[in-house]
């Protein structure tokens, strides 16, 4: 179905290189298959490239060919591909045409001709499909991110297009949207022969739906086909289940919750005497540095909220939320999409006027503090990175985010080689990935080192490396007495960094404990690791990784080479 012929992509002025290099394989009909790669190395390039996108609208050479049910892509321009490609990139607002749901899933069939009553069926369909019934009548604008995304995939699925074209498809999602937009590609997939393409980092998600995976190993390298249990045996990108496989030496490596689980009761024997790691839970009055202790001097907390109410339009987002998150602290907020978590965050940010009860942000009322005043005590990176990059370069970014924050020369483009160790001063912020992008602008806010961090979906289009480095970061910045608030659907990230969930339902809390008892009471909110590993209460596999390689673990995991790497004799 999709043909790729020695493909390779430049664009002008790019000093890294070509984005692909190579590229010659065969995705065939009536399969899924991934694109996995660490960020930057050209997965959004290679999927542009089938769409038509690429060099039809993004310019750049392409050299090579790419059909797609024999068309050439090359001489077919996007709309002469909408009747057999259907794409939703990574940035749902940059696809949308229409104001409401219900017209934005018709949109895409009026382009085409289809008949009136086919139409009718096919957005009555897809509403059931996607669980957008009630929201047909929204105006786009006042959906959640996770809600416009689903909205996204909705508009490219009711044509009935022969190939999907798929960037970052859940990354905005809760865990049971995701789901149940995995559940309709794979019913796609298998009854209807569709070819699905999709690039997605949320590898414990997707990887064990997949038929075939593509590894694009490093920027420009060229890609490595096959089955998804060979693919992620060398990945440098790897799901928990995998990376638990690979430590405790399990072959083949298992994909699934359920498979693993299968082939995991020596280990939870093994780990029947040993104790995880926990949090290290901050104190109720940590000594806070720089500019938390301005901000707190006494400790004080770093947010309040009691009996919080927050309107938008006749809709009650949020009700009677009490909430205190006190410096060291990191605090996920989880939930379904539209839960409210966006708009608490917005509201400690000065961005919504309460309709009732209090706010409090470094002791101010946020809506009533000038903004100059408000960025010392609070930062937020909002889910759309682009809404703080206005600069024409990465250097230039990292200039005015260091006169912003008065901070001294090279402190922001330090963050951002921290996070993103190969991008290059001289790239525009808007040629960057959208995981880069994210991690160009919490580079931004990090500068100022605020009191209190608001971080709204801060993973979204991170690889797993990218995670981990901006969990150091975090970890850094809450020993120092800053206080993190994050919204986030990455179950994953939560059990590596959070110290308490708050899950939210309706506009209210449901949940508010410690990490480690919240995640495990909810099979929607649980890590990998601990449902393989239930009952007994690990959450990651660094966790694992530690107690194994204990003095008192019998030499398990204790290797010289690779620390994902176990003694495989032992672990057999």
């Amino acid at each position: 179905m999709i043909r790729f012929d020695d493909v390779s992509v430049r664009y002008e002025g790019a000093a890294a290189g070509p984005a692909l290099t190579g590229v010659d394989l065969t995705v065939p009909e009536g399969e899924l298959c991934l694109l996995v790669g660490p960020s930057g190395v050209g997965k959004s390039t290679l999927l542009g490239t089938v769409s038509g996108l690429v060099p039809h609208f993004t310019g750049g050479t392409l050299r090579g060919r790419v059909t797609v049910a024999g068309r050439d892509t090359r001489t077919h321009r996007p709309r002469e591909l909408a009747d057999v490609v259907g794409t939703v990139g990574q940035d749902p607002l940059a696809h949308f045409v229409t104001d409401t749901v219900e017209d934005e899933l018709a949109y895409g069939m009026e382009s085409l001709g289809l008949a009136p009553a086919v139409m009718r069926r096919r957005v009555e369909e897809t509403l059931d499909l996607l669980g957008l019934a009630a929201l047909r009548d929204r105006p786009i604008a006042t959906l959640s991110g996770g809600q416009q995304q689903r909205v996204a995939i909705g508009s490219v699925l009711t044509p009935h297009p022969r190939v999907l074209v798929l960037d970052e498809p859940t990354s905005a999602l809760d865990p049971a949207a995701a789901e149940e937009v995995l559940a309709v590609l794979q019913r796609l997939v298998h009854d209807l022969g569709t070819t699905v393409l999709m690039a997605e980092h949320r590898l414990e998600r997707v990887v064990h739906y997949a038929d075939q995976v593509i590894l694009l190993p490093a920027p420009g390298a060229a890609p490595v086909t096959g089955g998804p249990a060979e693919i992620m045996a060398v990945s440098p990108v790897t799901p928990p289940v995998v990376a638990l496989g690979r430590l405790a030496g399990w072959s083949p490596l298992p994909l699934s919750v359920r498979d693993a689980r299968r082939t995991a009761g020596p280990l939870r024997e093994r780990l029947a005497g040993l104790t995880p790691d926990p949090h290290p839970v901050p104190a109720p009055h940590p000594a806070a540095t720089g500019a938390a202790a301005e901000a707190a001097p006494d400790a004080a907390p770093a947010a309040e909220l009691s009996r919080l109410s927050v309107r938008r339009g006749r809709t009650e987002v949020l009700r009677r939320i009490g909430l205190t998150v006190r410096p060291g602290e990191t605090v996920a907020l989880m939930g379904r999409n539209g839960a409210g978590k966006s708009t608490l965050l917005n509201t400690l940010a000065g961005l919504h006027r309460p309709a009732g009860g209090t706010a409090l942000a470094g002791g101010v009322v946020p809506h009533r503090t000038p903004p100059r005043d408000l960025i010392r005590r609070v930062g937020l990176v909002p889910q759309e990175p682009r809404d703080l990059l206005y600069a024409d370069t990465v250097a230039a970014e990292c200039a005015a985010a260091d006169g912003d924050a008065d901070a001294g020369p090279g402190s922001c483009r330090a963050l951002v080689t921290a996070l993103l160790p190969d991008v290059s001063d001289t790239t525009h912020p808007r040629d960057l990935s959208e995981g880069q992008r994210l991690a160009l602008a919490l580079a931004v806010v990090l500068t100022a080192r605020p009191p209190l961090l608001l971080l709204d979906e801060p993973t979204r289009g991170l690889d797993y490396a990218a995670k981990s480095r901006l969990v150091e970061i975090l970890r850094g910045l809450t020993a120092e007495g800053h206080a993190v608030l994050l919204a986030t659907h990455d179950v994953e990230l939560v059990a590596e960094l959070a110290h308490r969930v708050v899950i939210l339902a309706d506009g209210e809390v449901v949940a508010d404990g410690p990490t480690a008892e919240v995640v495990t009471a909810s099979p929607a909110f649980s890590p990998q690791v601990s449902k393989i590993l239930a009952p007994q209460p690990w959450l990651t596999v660094s966790q694992v990784r530690n107690a194994l390689a204990a003095p008192d673990s019998q030499g398990w995991g204790d290797s010289p080479g690779d620390p994902d790497t176990p003694r495989t004799e032992a672990a057999r």
